[in-house]
């Protein structure tokens, strides 16, 4: 059984249609990177998977249960909303820590609320949480004494703290110099594993090259191909593919 069953997820701004029936699977342990251009739809997919945003048409199905229908007539509950986003942890591009608390105290303020623990419990996977992105000396620090990368990193933490069942990140290195991009990468990575699975949204292809399972090329608010890393990258089908793939390897 699939962790994740994305179907038909359409989605529109107005007049704009902006994901045209995005349908894939998604299985536990596995890394998918989603590339293209921007406006593209990636985003907005990653977005509508959250439940920041919602699509008009679809389903999303996590563990075998449908989480989301658009063409139920039935409107969900917030307590619905915000149990079904659970399943994720997202990993914005721009940090969004929280600037008035400690790394620990942003780390740890979700499952707080949540009651997922004794405070004591909590705050032990929080520091081995912090530790694991390599930032056990800054449990004191606030998110303005951190570098973009060191902040990426907490942000990284604090998306794993629930546990999610699918860790999104939504292009974790594009608001980062050159300098600090692999730092994060090199977390990223170390998070692969049996029991992980990530969507990861990305403009880093040698990354996503290495790191995937499976690719996802969208372009015009649609899938124009997908597969193995070998597949999408070394033997694309589509010419639109081939063309944005010459264009994006020149930068390496």
């Amino acid at each position: 059984m699939s962790v994740l069953e994305i179907s038909n997820i359409r989605k529109n701004f107005g007049k704009t249609e902006v994901l045209k029936g995005i349908s894939f699977t998604l299985e536990k342990g596995e890394v998918l990177s989603i590339i293209g251009s921007s406006g593209s739809g990636k985003t907005t997919l990653l977005r509508c998977l959250n439940f920041l945003e919602f699509a008009e048409k679809g389903t999303i199905s996590v563990n075998g249960s449908v989480i989301f229908d658009g063409d139920s007539t039935k409107k969900m509950t917030d307590s619905e909303i915000r149990s079904n986003r659970l399943h994720f942890g997202l990993v914005f591009q721009s940090f969004n820590l929280f600037p008035q608390y400690s790394v620990l105290k942003n780390v740890m303020l979700a499952p707080t609320l949540l009651k997922r623990g004794t405070p004591e419990e909590i705050e032990a996977n929080a520091k081995a949480l912090i530790d694991r992105v390599g930032l056990s000396d800054k449990l004191d620090s606030y998110p303005c004494e951190l570098s973009g990368g060191q902040q990426q990193r907490v942000a990284i933490a604090r998306a794993l703290a629930l546990n999610p069942d699918i860790l999104c990140f939504d292009e974790p290195t594009s608001a980062l110099d050159p300098a600090l991009t692999g730092e994060v990468l090199k977390v990223i990575k170390g998070l692969k594993s049996s029991d992980r699975t990530m969507i990861v949204v990305t403009h880093e292809m040698e990354f996503a090259k290495i790191v995937s399972d499976k690719v996802i090329f969208m372009a015009n608010g649609v899938i124009e191909e997908q597969g193995t890393p070998e597949e999408v990258f070394d033997n694309p089908k589509s010419d639109i593919t081939r063309a944005f793939l010459s264009t994006s390897f020149e930068k390496f």
